[in-house]
C-alpha cells in the first residue's frame, strides 16, 4: 500500500522554452515556494553574486544561459515534485529532446513580449507528438508586451494547442495590478517591493468586495468583468481528463521574477498534473506499479564536482523500487551491478538514498558502464524505446594543442560524447576525430569544459559536411553495398558505438547516393 501512495505523491515534469522566456527563473520560484531554498538567485544579475540553483556549471554562470539540464526535487503540500529545468538554447535542444523521454509533463513558459518563439515550437512539437500533458505560463507580465488576449490565440495557432486560462491578469506592463485566478475563484492583489522573496499577497474572494474597487480602481474591475465574461464564451471549460490526454492545455499568467502568479501554478499542477505514467519498451508497455524494478538513462554528466571527477548516470525509475545495494540487470551488457551509493538532486546538491520510486530521477555513480538509452532492470531483458541520437549539423575535426595531455583529451572527448553533449566519428580512411553537434555554441562549451575540467587543450578545425546519416543494409555482401564502401569510403566513419556512418558532403551529394543505391537505407537518428 505504501509503495501506491509514493506513486500517486510523485510529479515528474520538464520546463521548456525559448532562451529568456524566464525558465530558470520559474523554476527558482517553484522552488522558493516549496521551502527548497529561502531566497532566489536572479539568474543574470551582476549585483546578485549567487547563480541561479539550477544552473550550476561554471560557463552556464559566466553565460547566463542553461546549457545542460538540471534536476531538482522538493516536496510541496505532500507532494514530491521533481523538476526537470532543460536548456532553452538551441544549441542544446537535444539535451532537451531526451529530457523529455523521462518527464511525465510539462510547463511551457512564454515571454508576454515576445510572444511564441521558434524553439519553444520545436519543443511543444515533440511534446504533442507524445501526448506529453502542457501547462502554459505566461511569465513578464510586470514588462510591457502583448495583449493578453492577443497571446491566448498565438499559442492556439502557432503551437496548434486548444487552450483553456485558469488565470488572467488585471492589467499588463506598468498598469500591471495582479491577477484573478479562475481556478480557484479569487483576486491576488501584489506588492513588488522585494523580488528576491516572496511577495505579500492580498487576498479578495469576490469581485464584489469593495476594498477591491479601492486598491485597483474602477477602470481595471470594470475591464477584467468584461475579459472574465469573454473567457467563458470562447473557451472550453477545464477537463482534466483532456488535459491529462494531452487535447487541453491550461494557461497561467504571471511574473517568475516577482513571485506573481507562482503560487497559483504550483497549486494547480499538484492537483491536476499527472502521477508516473507508463512506458512503451521494445517488447511490452511497463506500468508503474508494477513490482519488478526497471528504469532508464536519458542523462550523463561527467564533473558535477570537478574535485572529484565523478560521472553521474541519470536513471528516470519506471516502475517497482529501486533499493541501494540491491543488484539490477544493466540488459546491454547482460550482467548485474549493484550500487552503494544512489543519489537524489537538488542541483549540484547530493544526498544518498536508500529507496525510490517510479517517477523518481536516481544519480547512479559511473565509471563508463553506462551510455545514454541504456536500461536498467530486475531481471527482465527490455529496451526502452524513445531516446534516439539525432544526426549533427555542425562539423569539425578536433585537434590536440598539447601533444603531451593526449591522454587527458581522449579521456575528455570520450566522457563529454557520453554525456550526449555532441557526438564523435572517427573516419575510416585516416583514423582523423570528428566533432558532431546540433549547435555551434556546443564547440565553446566542449572546448571550455575540456580545458577547465580535464586541462586538456584542443582546437577545431572547419570540416565541411552536410548531413550525417547511420547506414544499414538487409545484405552486407550484396555488390552494390560493396561497391558503396569503395565509392564513399572517404567519407565514411564509425560513431562512438561503432556503427557506420555516411558523412555527406552536401544535399546533392547524399539525394545522389540515396538514389544510386536503394538497397541501403540511410537514418538521420542513431535508433533504428
Amino acid at each position: 500500500m505504501e509503495f501506491l501512495q509514493e506513486i500517486e505523491r510523485r510529479r515528474t515534469f520538464g520546463i521548456i522554452s525559448h532562451p529568456d522566456a524566464g525558465k530558470t527563473t520559474l523554476t527558482e520560484k517553484l522552488l522558493l515556494y516549496g521551502g527548497a531554498i529561502q531566497e532566489a538567485g536572479a539568474v543574470k544579475s551582476n549585483k546578485i553574486k549567487k547563480g541561479a540553483t539550477s544552473d550550476f556549471m561554471e560557463i552556464e554562470r559566466q553565460r547566463g544561459i542553461s546549457v545542460a539540464t538540471s534536476v531538482l526535487a522538493f516536496y510541496y503540500q505532500n507532494k514530491k515534485i521533481n523538476i526537470l529545468d532543460t536548456p532553452g538554447h538551441k544549441d542544446f535542444a537535444e539535451d532537451t529532446y531526451r529530457t523529455l523521454t523521462a518527464v511525465d509533463s510539462v510547463i511551457v513558459v512564454i515571454d508576454v513580449a515576445k510572444g511564441v518563439e521558434e524553439q519553444t515550437e520545436k519543443l511543444v512539437e515533440v511534446c504533442r507528438l507524445r501526448k506529453i500533458p502542457i501547462i502554459v505560463f505566461i511569465n513578464k507580465l510586470d514588462r510591457e508586451g502583448k495583449d493578453a488576449f492577443d497571446l491566448l490565440d498565438e499559442v492556439e495557432t502557432k503551437l496548434g494547442l486548444r487552450v483553456t486560462p485558469l488565470s488572467f491578469p488585471i492589467g499588463m506592463g506598468y498598469n500591471f495590478k495582479g491577477i484573478y485566478s479562475v481556478w480557484e475563484k479569487n483576486i491576488q492583489i501584489f506588492e513588488s517591493k522585494n523580488k528576491q522573496k516572496v511577495a505579500k499577497t492580498i487576498t479578495y474572494q469576490t469581485l464584489k468586495d469593495n476594498e477591491l474597487q479601492k486598491t485597483i480602481g474602477d477602470e481595471a474591475l470594470v475591464e477584467l468583468k468584461e475579459s472574465l465574461e469573454l473567457l467563458e464564451g470562447v473557451y472550453p471549460p477545464f477537463n482534466q481528463e483532456e488535459y491529462l490526454a494531452g487535447n487541453l492545455q491550461p494557461v497561467f499568467f504571471g511574473s517568475a521574477l516577482n513571485n506573481f502568479g507562482v503560487q497559483e501554478l504550483l497549486d494547480c499542477f499538484i492537483q491536476i498534473a499527472p502521477a508516473p505514467l507508463p512506458k512503451s519498451t521494445d517488447k511490452r508497455i511497463i506500468k508503474p506499479n508494477e513490482t519488478a524494478f526497471s528504469g532508464f538513462v536519458f542523462k550523463i554528466h561527467a564533473n558535477m564536482d570537478p574535485n572529484h571527477r565523478d560521472r553521474l548516470a541519470f536513471i528516470k525509475v519506471v516502475s517497482g523500487t529501486f533499493k541501494r545495494n540491491t543488484p539490477y540487470l544493466h540488459v546491454r551488457h547482460k550482467k548485474k551491478i549493484k550500487f552503494s551509493s544512489p543519489n537524489a538532486f537538488f542541483a549540484e546538491k547530493k544526498e544518498v538514498v536508500d529507496k525510490s520510486f517510479p517517477g523518481d530521477i536516481v544519480g547512479l555513480h559511473d565509471t563508463g558502464n553506462f551510455k545514454i538509452g541504456d536500461t536498467l532492470t530486475s531481471g527482465e531483458e527490455i529496451h526502452y524505446k524513445g531516446i534516439p541520437r539525432f544526426s549533427p549539423e555542425h562539423f569539425r575535426f578536433i585537434n590536440n594543442c598539447d601533444p603531451m595531455k593526449a591522454k587527458q583529451l581522449n579521456k575528455g572527448i570520450n566522457q563529454l560524447m557520453d554525456e550526449g553533449v555532441a557526438q564523435l566519428f572517427t573516419l575510416n580512411l585516416n583514423g582523423r576525430k570528428v566533432i558532431g553537434t546540433v549547435g555551434a555554441l556546443q564547440f565553446e562549451v566542449i572546448q571550455y569544459r575540456l580545458e577547465h575540467e580535464y586541462s586538456a587543450k584542443c582546437s577545431f578545425e572547419n570540416l565541411n559536411i552536410y548531413k550525417a546519416c547511420w547506414i544499414s543494409t538487409e545484405d552486407n555482401e550484396n555488390e552494390n553495398y560493396r561497391d558503396f564502401l569503395k565509392v564513399k569510403q572517404k567519407f565514411l566513419a564509425q560513431d562512438k558505438q561503432g556503427q557506420l556512418v555516411y558523412l555527406a558532403d552536401s544535399a546533392f551529394s547524399l539525394e545522389f547516393t540515396q538514389e544510386k543505391y536503394p538497397e541501403i537505407t540511410f537514418h538521420y537518428t542513431s535508433e533504428f
